[in-house]
């Protein structure tokens, strides 16, 4: 038994009005909140800051909870949710993004699943890496990991580096060969437990956080342990960009009504 929690903020930079924006009919939190309701979560809602948003759940039938405008992540939204709700310390909350209207409800399963099984304070995602290019890439997140499935560190940094490895390939000039190693993309999908929600605001930002932009750093500098369940491909992309936005409307306009 497991909580999904839908973070929908108004503001976007690149995407104003974000989870109202239409794909295939249906504004684009009403695509997110359907394929929640297809996992295993016995709850779901939206946590929302803007009356627009929580109309629209509203004319369609999904729970919403109005939030405050100004937290600066989504787990903060998330502990709000969290203390409103009067959820137990024990309860296990997935924070399904806002913007990932192909998101498989499966995924949501896996990671609820991982954290209900062990005593870690979150779950999330990760995926083997296969390109240089990819591992290079300071838009994906990876993650080094310890050997009983624990997350050791997250970076936008190519990490592990894999210094023999990387010295031949280079030496045979092969960039598009690839990897021979092991590294991990992280998926952004995390589940919770409801009591390390309710530490979270209370922790001091951690330099690693702030210098790399990864608010998961926080915990595992105060010693919170993440678990990291693995996949074996690439989920469906989220809607960051306009290009995103048509590639999504794309796959839903084609898929069986």
């Amino acid at each position: 038994m497991f909580k999904a929690v839908i973070p929908a903020r108004f503001a976007s930079v690149r995407l104003p009005g974000k989870p109202l924006l239409d794909l295939a009919g249906k504004p684009m939190v009403v695509r997110v909140a359907e394929q929640a309701a297809r996992s295993k979560a016995n709850e779901i809602l939206v946590a929302t800051d803007h009356a627009d948003i929580a109309q629209t759940c509203k004319e369609h039938g999904i729970d919403c909870l109005m939030t405050r405008k100004d937290w600066p992540t989504g787990t903060d939204r998330l502990a709000e949710v969290a203390a409103q709700r009067g959820w137990s310390n024990d309860t296990v909350v997935v924070n399904v993004q806002g913007d990932e209207p192909l998101l498989d409800p499966a995924l949501i399963n896996l990671v609820a699943q991982t954290l209900l099984e062990g005593d870690q304070a979150i779950a999330t995602c990760g995926h083997p890496i296969h390109s240089e290019e990819e591992f290079l890439n300071p838009n994906v997140v990876k993650i080094a990991m310890a050997n009983n499935g624990e997350a050791l560190y997250f970076s936008r940094a190519p990490i592990p580096w894999p210094r023999q490895a990387m010295a031949a390939q280079r030496q045979a000039q092969a960039d598009a060969v690839p990897l021979d190693f092991e590294a991990i993309r992280h998926i952004g999908l995390y589940a919770y437990r409801c009591g390390f929600l309710k530490k979270f605001q209370e922790l001091a930002p951690a330099v690693t956080e702030q210098q790399e932009s990864l608010e998961q750093l926080r915990a595992l500098a105060h010693g919170h342990r993440i678990k990291v369940c693995m996949i074996q491909h690439v989920p469906d992309g989220g809607v960051d960009t306009p290009e995103d936005l048509e590639r999504v409307r794309q796959v839903l306009s084609n898929r069986p009504q």
